[in-house]
This record gives structure tokens, sequence and C-alpha cells, in this order.
């Protein structure tokens, strides 16, 4: 009796004895469970009574579960559905007791980690505390990264896309909330807030998975794609920013991913003894500060990689044109220019033909016009060699008439030539000869900017469309090009049409040796097939590894020369093996094996090395896949250089002090204890007899009165008494 009285009012040694002997003090825990589900009744109809005990309780039957599994099987479903329907109404620490033993269950397995997600999510846009919403917050993200350390679980993936997709899902229904104005104001009054808190959230997770590299698929795209259209501007807005490539910190951001102040620690290396090691922690600080900005900065650019994962671009351009072109009055500029600007590269990146945004984006064409350089590029990235040229025309001459006339500033008129010059090096047949001519002239101006931007339009004609221009305005090797018969590609027309998979012949002559062998030696062509039935994600240099090498004596049978003597034709081996067409994708379903075997062969054909500094050569480059993207600079062009205000100033003089001795003279201070600089009247008594003669105080002693000199020599007699006393 004694025994039972100081366990049940002792949980934590109770504890720890059941976790050693869980059947010897099973007794023991049924009473303490019994007098949990007592207070679990009465705690959902009063939860600010013996809320203490109530979490001493959950947490040490939470410690004990696993011990016994069938007495607890319904305790985690009764931890989630108290927290869920009952959370406005508990306490903080309350709150806090109950997720942290629902992660304790997590990982010691008896619930599952879409179980937890089940419960978790929900409370993200409904906690105040940002320390519980942190904690909640860090606990999805790592509780999804260990699930896909060593292979992707499909499952959980799954499921929690599934849940983000919902969260978002659940407020697309509702009307659209601007920015400005009443609809601003309604915001914080209407239901939209909680539906656009949910959707945050999710679109929150979406990214950091993204950034973190833990989820990089089209579902994660699809996701934060859907928030595009979030009737919730906030929600819309990180979703824009994504797809941007501009990086948004929260307020919930985690402590690792703060800047690392260098100043601060080379404050601390001032300070603290100098030992080597600290030399070297400094050292290891100060690199890793450094790679952690040249990673900010890379990834400020434009996140191609989602951008090409897009599952119906043209769809998901059209609404956000539909989205822009509706609700325009309940937006800001800036959340405008921000759809304008991914609807722009999206089009660009994909060549879409979303030929309404050309209509609107006119009305915007004013030099006066608030943040026209970000206008204008959005407008220069939307035009591609697939955009229709009678669309494209009207606005071209939009911008002549309004940013390049005299009326205006030099910078005006630079910015409208560059401008035009961007659209019409993505579509040369916008232009028209008139326009073009009287754009040209510009070169004559006294303006360095102004030259600077009608010569760049200039350049472009004589490469791309010569014809355009007068025969004194071509140039020589333009006017020798079109007397030569060369003509612009039309409208539509691509410089080749594709006719083969490049290097393919290269594969069927391969293969053609490998059956000959294969033949001599009776051996089964299927066995070369194993191990490629499964799709793999690891690239083509790690596949074609250990699967088959092309020798020596392969090589024979390959055309490959390298001699100047013998033309152009044979001065590349792949295009001298192309010329002939080869038939192998029309007979064979090529194998990703094939495919890694194709990659090796034109690497060898081409004389590239296996050197990591070689394969980034040979990777192409994304800004030829999709149409380069162009910043403000490139619509303003070259610039005088402002004048540096105070703040500037300053900070240049400063640096300019930076490991050099203060500014003074040197003189005297090297053979003195105390360093210091000479008298006035030291630098006097060295002075040479020519510099003082015509002085006042050498002519005053001449014209002094006998007056004078008694009264000097007087004062001179009392002093000199003075210092020798």
């Amino acid at each position: 009796m004694v025994r039972g009285i100081l366990l049940t009012s002792n949980l934590p040694q109770l504890q720890n004895l059941i976790k050693r002997d869980p059947i010897s003090y099973k007794e023991e825990f049924l009473q303490q469970w019994h007098h949990y589900n007592s207070i679990r009744e009465i705690f959902a109809i009063n939860p600010d009574e013996q809320a203490h005990h109530f979490g001493e309780l959950v947490a040490f039957i939470s410690q004990v579960a696993t011990c016994y599994p069938k007495e607890t099987a319904q305790f985690p479903a009764q931890l989630s559905t108290l927290l869920l329907e009952s959370y406005n109404v508990l306490s903080l620490d309350t709150k806090k007791t109950i997720v942290q033993n629902l992660v304790m269950l997590r990982n010691k397995n008896v619930i599952s980690s879409i179980d937890l997600m089940k419960t978790l999510f929900p409370l993200l846009p409904q906690t105040s505390s940002s320390a519980l919403r942190g904690f909640i917050r860090k606990t999805i993200l790592n509780d999804i990264k260990a699930a896909n350390l060593r292979t992707k679980n499909h499952k959980l993936n799954s499921a929690v896309q599934a849940m983000l997709f919902g969260m978002i899902e659940r407020g697309l229904g509702a009307e659209f909330v601007g920015d400005k104005g009443k609809t601003k104001m309604a915001a914080a009054s209407s239901d939209s807030r909680k539906h656009g808190d949910e959707a945050m959230w999710a679109i929150i997770l979406s990214k950091e998975l993204w950034r973190k590299g833990i989820w990089r698929d089209a579902k994660t795209v699809a996701i934060i794609a859907q928030g595009c259209f979030h009737p919730v501007i906030k929600a819309q807005s990180a979703s824009l920013h994504f797809f941007l490539g501009d990086e948004e910190e929260d307020e919930d951001s985690d402590n690792e991913e703060q800047e690392v102040d260098i100043k601060s620690l080379q404050h601390k290396r001032e300070v603290k003894k100098k030992t080597r090691s600290g030399d070297n922690k400094l050292r290891k600080q100060m690199k890793e500060a450094k790679k952690k900005s040249q990673q900010k900065g890379d990834d400020v650019s434009t996140n191609f990689s989602a951008l090409q994962l897009l599952r119906d671009p043209q769809t998901f351009g059209e609404k956000l044109y539909d989205i822009l072109h509706n609700h325009d009055k309940k937006f800001s500029l800036d959340h405008k220019i921000l759809i304008m600007q991914l609807l722009s590269r999206i089009m660009g990146s994909h060549k879409l033909c979303v030929l309404g945004f050309y209509t609107y984006i006119v009305k915007y064409l004013f030099h006066k016009q608030l943040r026209i350089p970000s206008i204008l590029v959005c407008l220069a990235q939307s035009v591609h060699d697939l955009t229709p040229p009678d669309a494209v025309t009207p606005v071209i001459r939009k911008l002549a008439q309004e940013f390049v006339h005299p009326g205006v500033a030099n910078e005006v008129i630079a910015a409208g030539i560059n401008s035009i010059r961007e659209i019409c090096r993505r579509q040369p047949w916008a232009m028209e000869e008139d326009l073009l001519s009287d754009l040209i002239e510009y070169r004559k101006s006294k303006d360095k900017q102004v030259v600077a931007a009608s010569r760049g339009l200039l350049r472009l004609y004589r490469e791309v469309n010569p014809g355009m221009l007068k025969k004194r305005e071509r140039g020589k090797e333009a006017t020798m090009s079109v007397s030569g018969g060369a003509q612009p590609l039309p409208y539509g027309h691509g410089p080749e049409a594709a006719v083969d998979i490049e290097g393919l012949s290269l594969l069927e002559d391969h293969l053609k040796v490998l059956e000959n062998g294969k033949e001599d030696d009776g051996s089964d062509n299927e066995d070369a097939w194993k191990g490629w039935e499964v799709e793999s994600d690891s690239s083509s240099d790690s596949d074609s590894e250990g699967w088959i090498g092309v020798s020596d004596d392969e090589n024979e049978n390959l055309v490959i020369s390298d001699s100047e003597d013998e033309g152009e034709d044979k001065a590349s081996p792949e295009a001298q093996v192309e010329k002939k067409i080869s038939t192998l994708a029309t007979t064979k379903i090529l194998t990703p094996a094939d495919f890694a075997l194709l990659n090796s062969l034109r690497a060898s054909a081409t004389g590239s090395t296996s050197t990591s500094k070689n394969k980034r050569k040979a990777e192409p480059d994304v800004s030829t896949q999709t149409d380069e993207f162009i910043s403000e600079n490139d619509i303003l062009g070259p610039r005088k250089k402002a004048k540096a205000d105070y703040e500037e100033r300053m900070a240049s003089v400063r640096a300019g002090r930076e490991g050099r001795e203060k500014f003074g003279s040197q003189k005297g201070k090297q053979n003195k204890a105390a360093p210091s600089s000479t008298t006035n009247r030291e630098k006097a008594r060295n002075k040479p007899i020519m510099m003082i003669m015509n002085s006042s105080a050498v002519k005053g002693k001449k014209k002094a009165s006998l007056r004078e000199k008694q009264r000097k020599l007087r004062a001179h007699i009392t002093k000199a008494k003075q210092s020798y006393h």
C-alpha cells in the first residue's frame, strides 16, 4: 500500500520503473491511465482546471506508451482531437506540452509522419506564439528531410503535397482582395484572412523544401503556381517572388540562415588573446561567410528550373493575364509590375503568345510613368521570335512617340531606343523601315547615351536584316552579304530544321559493331539491358561508367579527322557523320542505357575529357534555351556617374586611410622616448638667417628704445632667478 502511494505521487520514479519492468508495474500504470481519462473528461469541459496535472499525466503516458501499446492505442488520437477542437481555449503551456509529446510519439514510431502532419499543419495559421510556431515549422521540415535523406519517400511526399495543395485550394473561391484603397482595409475583417494565412504557410513550407533541395519536382512547382492565383495578396506575392528568384525572409527564419557579421568576427579577434587556433577559426568563418554571400548572390537570378517545370505554361500565363486585366484597379503598381515580370518571363522562356498583354501594357508606356524602367523590361522580355510582328509593331510605334523626340531628356531618348532595340533583337520583323531610319539618325546626337543606343540598334540590323537599312548605313560586311544574295529568315522559320537526334548515327554504328562481335561470341543481347529497368536520376556520365566503353579498336570504324587539308566538311567528326540521317530511332526504342552511351560516344567524338570543367562547358546554357532575361541597366544604358553624397565621400576617405599610420609629421618622433613633434620655437631657431632678416621681430629689435631694452633685460633676469631657485 505504501509502495503504491509513493509511486503514484512520484511520476518520474514510476516512469523509470515501468521502462525497466513493464509487466510488474502494469497495475500502477493502469491506475494513472484511469486517472488521466477522468481528468481528460473534466479538462474538455473546463480547460483551466487541473491544467498542470493534466500536462504531467500526458508527458508520463507519452514516455511509457511503447510499453503498453494496446492500452494506449487511442492516446495519440485523443491528443490530436483535443488540440484541433479546443486549440483556441487551451493555454499556451498546454499547447506546447501536447505538441511536444506528439513529436515524441512520432520519434518513438508510435504514430506515423502523416498522422503528425495532419495535426501540425492546421496549427500553423492559428498559432500566435512565435516560439511554438517556429517549433512546429522546424519539426515539419526536419521530419520531411529525414524521411527523404537516403531515398525519396514518395508516400509521405505525396500525402504532404496533397495537404499543402488543399491548404491553398480552400481559399481560391473567395473574392480577390487587393492591396490598395478600400479592398486593403476590408481584408482584415473578412474570412479571407484565415484562408490567406493558411495558404501563406503552405507556400512558405514549399519554398523552404525547394530551397533546401528536398523537393525539386513538378508537384512542388504546381503547389506554388496555384498560389499565384490566390485571392489574398500576401499569398499571391510570395508565390510570384518564388518564380522570380527573389528570396523573402520571413520572421520565423532559422538562425542558421542569418548572415555572418564579418566586422564582429574581426573585432572579437582583436580583443581576445592571439592564438594560432583562433586565427584558423577566424579564417574558416570568413571563408564560410564568403561562400554564403556568393550563394546568396547566385540565388538572386531567376529560378529557371521552376519555370521549366510548369505543367501547362500557356494556361498559367493566360490566367496571370486575366488576373492582371480583371483586377487592375484593386492592385497597386508594384504588385502589377510583379505580375508583369513573371508573365513576361514565362512568355519569353516558353515562347507563349498572350497577345492581350501588349494591348494592356500600352497604357503604361509614358516617360513620366512611375517605375517605367521595370515596365520596359517586362515588355522586352515578353517578346520572342514566335511573337506575331503585327502585335508588337504598335507597341514600338508607341515607344518612339513617347520616348524618342526632342521634347524629352537625353536619358529618356536613350531608354526608349534601348527598349526598341531589345524588342527588335527578339523579333526583328516588328520594325518599320521609316521608323528605323529615323531612330538611326540619333547616332549623330551630342549625348553619349543617345549615340550608344542608336549605334546599338544600327549594329543589330546590320546583322539580322541589313536590307531594311539604306546602302550607306549597312557597312562593309552587311553590304557584301546582301550583294551575295543572303536573305533574313522569314517570320516563324528556324535556322535549321531538326531531322535527327544529334550524334545518333554514332550510336547506330557502334551498335552494329557490338552486334557483329556478339554474333561471333554467341552472347545474349538482353544481358546488356539489366539495371536499366528502373528510372534513374543520376547523370549520364555516372550511368555510362561500368556499362560499356569505347575502345581504340571501335574508334577505328569512326571516320574522325582533324586535318585542315580535308576542308571544312571534315573538320568536325559529328558534322561528317550526321550528314547521314540515322533510322535507329524509327526501328528501336531507345533506353536510358542508349542515351548514356550516346553521350559518351558524342564526348569521345568531340575529344572532350571527363573533367568537371569540360563537363560544364558541354552542358547547354539555360539562357540559350530560353530567351535571355534583361535588367533595368540594359534599358537605361551606360550613364554618367552620379555625384557622391556625404556618406559616400566619407566612406571613400575611410577606405583610403586603412593600413596607414595617422597623418602628421614624423620629425622628432624617432629619437624620443615619448614621440612628439617639435614646437614652433624650436623650428624658429633652425631657420636660415636670410629667412628672418626682414621679419618684423628682427626689425623691431633694431628700432626698440632704451626703455624697452631695459624692461626686456629685467624680465629676463627675473625669470632666470625663478628658474634657478
